[in-house]
C-alpha cells in the first residue's frame, strides 16, 4: 500500500465545512468522490483539519492508502478533472506508512481578511469580512501581541467546543493593512472551535470600542461573553500547514 498526500485549494462557500456530513454537501465528499472515479474505488481519506460551513482553504492536506501504482505526478490532472471549479489539487507525493495528515502536522496558519471599507466590493463579497469599520492595523496588530504565546484559549472558543484541554501555543499573530484590505494572520500548534474568528471578532471589538476588556484580562478570566463576536466564517482561511520532515 502506498501513502497518498494530497495538497489542495477550496473555496468553501458552498460547502458545509470539510467533514463529511449525511445531509449537506462537504469538501471531503467531494474529494473522494473525484478519488473514487479515478481509481474506482472509495478510500478513506485522512483531512489535516476541520474547517467550518463557508470556510476558505489556501492550503488543505490529506492522505489515503492505495495499491494503484499511478505515478504521483499524473494524480493532481486526473483528479481535477473529476473536480468542481471551486476545488483544486494542486500537488501529490507519496509519504511514510505513519504519515497522517491531522495528527502529524506541527503548527497551522490562518490568515483572516477584513475588507475595511463601507461600500463593499463584488470581488470579496464571498471571500472576505466586508465592513467599515476603520481600524487602526498597527494598534491592532501590538494588542495581538499578547495572544502570542502559550495560553488557556478558553474564553476564545465556541461554547459548544468539547474539548477538555483549551490551552494551545500561538506562535505568530501579525495584523497588516492593504489599502481597505486588513489581514489578520494567526499560527499555532492547534486551534479551538471558532477560535480565529472570535480572536479577530475580539480585536475587531477593541478596534470599534464595542470589546471594553484587556486582552490579557480575557484571558485570564476564561470568559468567553468578555471576548468579542465571532467574525463571520466568509473572511477564513486555513493558509499553511506545516509538517516537520515533509513540504506539503
Amino acid at each position: 500500500m502506498r501513502n497518498i498526500l494530497l495538497t489542495l485549494s477550496y473555496k468553501g462557500t458552498r460547502y458545509h465545512g470539510s467533514q463529511v456530513q449525511k445531509n449537506a454537501l462537504s469538501v471531503t465528499q467531494v474529494v473522494q468522490d473525484a478519488i473514487q472515479a479515478v481509481y474506482h474505488q472509495r478510500y478513506d481519506i485522512k483531512g489535516c483539519s476541520r474547517t467550518d460551513a463557508g470556510v476558505h482553504a489556501n492550503m488543505y492536506c490529506l492522505n489515503f492508502r492505495t495499491e494503484s501504482p499511478m505515478p504521483v505526478r499524473k494524480i493532481p490532472l486526473a483528479l481535477n478533472a473529476h473536480l468542481p471549479g471551486d476545488i483544486s489539487v494542486y500537488r501529490a507525493q507519496q509519504v511514510p506508512d505513519d504519515f497522517h495528515a491531522r495528527y502529524s502536522c506541527s503548527e497551522k496558519e490562518y490568515v483572516y481578511k477584513l475588507l475595511d471599507t463601507r461600500f463593499g466590493s463584488p470581488f470579496y463579497e464571498e471571500l472576505s469580512y466586508v465592513r467599515g469599520f476603520g481600524l487602526n492595523a498597527d494598534d491592532l496588530h501590538r494588542q495581538a501581541q499578547q495572544l502570542v504565546g502559550t495560553h488557556d484559549f478558553r474564553a476564545f472558543c465556541s461554547q459548544k467546543t468539547d474539548q477538555q484541554n483549551t490551552t494551545r501555543t500561538v506562535s505568530h499573530f501579525s495584523v497588516q493593512r492593504c489599502g481597505d484590505l486588513v489581514t489578520f494572520t494567526v499560527r499555532a500548534d492547534g486551534f479551538l472551535y471558532n477560535m480565529v474568528r472570535i480572536m479577530v471578532g475580539t480585536l475587531i471589538g477593541l478596534g470599534t470600542g464595542t470589546v471594553h476588556h484587556r486582552i490579557d484580562t480575557i484571558l485570564n478570566s476564561g470568559d468567553r461573553s468578555l471576548a468579542g463576536h465571532t467574525a463571520p466564517a466568509r473572511g477564513l482561511y486555513l493558509n499553511r500547514v506545516f509538517y516537520p520532515d515533509i513540504r506539503p
